[in-house]
């Protein structure tokens, strides 16, 4: 079940973020273009989770803190360009740190999976 999360992820966050990329170009919104730039970024990455299926449960909630993180940060430049305000004070730097916190999981899962 997860690797199937993170598959539709992927596909979703890639799709949002083409989507996202035309929007700005079309209609402004300097947020908007840093979100889609984020998303189509990150979405090759649950892509990779997803199909791989390894690494184990590290590398799995490393993945969801990642797509937390990553909603959170977009969904917060987002509703400032389109909501003309932030989801909540703090929410893209708590998205940030999230994201961040995700790719050091995922470097961690990857050395754990050596180490074995």
């Amino acid at each position: 079940m997860p690797q199937r999360l993170f598959i539709v992820a992927a596909g979703l966050v890639g799709a949002a973020g083409v989507a996202l990329s035309a929007a700005a170009a079309h209609a402004g919104g300097g947020n908007a273009g840093t979100a889609a730039n984020f998303l189509l970024l990150h979405a090759p990455a649950f892509l990779a989770v997803g199909l791989l299926g390894i690494g184990g449960r590290v590398l799995q909630v490393a993945a969801l803190v990642l797509l937390f993180g990553l909603l959170l940060f977009a969904g917060d430049l987002l509703a400032r360009d389109y909501l003309g305000g932030r989801l909540f004070p703090g929410a893209a730097p708590a998205g940030g740190f999230l994201m961040i916190a995700g790719w050091l999981g995922i470097a961690a899962a990857g050395f754990l999976r050596s180490a074995r």
